[in-house]
C-alpha cells in the first residue's frame, strides 16, 4: 500500500524559513512526478511546486524566487524549501506523488506565517 508522509511544517515569523520534506513508499513503480500543493482556510487547493523525473522544476507565481523544490528519485524523498516566507503563505501543505496507478496525497503539514 502506498504511503505519503509530510513533516517539517510549524510556526515562523515572516521572512523565515522552512523545509519540508516528503517521503513516499510502497510503490513498485516509480513516481514521476511529486510535489506540493497548499490549501488556505476558506480557498482552493492550489500547487505550490512540482517535480518531473527528467523536467524542470514547476512552480507557482507566488513560490518563484522564494521557495525551491528539490527531490531524491532513489529514496522517493521530495523536499520544498521555503524561504521569504509571508503570512499569506499560511496553509495546509500536502504533497503528492504520481505514477502509473494514478495520484497519491499526504495527509498535510500546516505551516503558519506569523509574528
Amino acid at each position: 500500500q502506498v504511503q505519503v508522509v509530510e513533516s517539517g511544517g510549524g510556526l515562523v515569523q515572516p521572512g523565515g524559513s522552512l523545509r519540508l520534506s516528503c517521503a513516499a513508499s510502497g510503490s513498485s513503480f516509480s513516481f514521476v512526478v511529486m510535489g506540493w500543493y497548499r490549501q488556505a482556510p476558506g480557498k482552493q487547493r492550489e500547487l505550490v511546486a512540482s517535480s518531473s523525473i527528467g523536467g524542470s522544476p514547476n512552480y507557482a507565481d507566488s513560490a518563484k524566487g522564494r521557495f525551491t523544490i528539490s527531490r531524491d528519485n532513489v529514496k522517493n524523498t521530495v523536499y520544498l524549501q521555503m524561504n521569504s516566507l509571508k503570512p499569506e503563505d499560511t496553509a495546509v501543505y500536502y504533497c503528492y506523488g504520481t505514477n502509473i496507478h494514478g495520484n497519491y496525497w499526504g495527509q498535510g503539514t500546516q505551516v503558519t506565517v506569523s509574528s
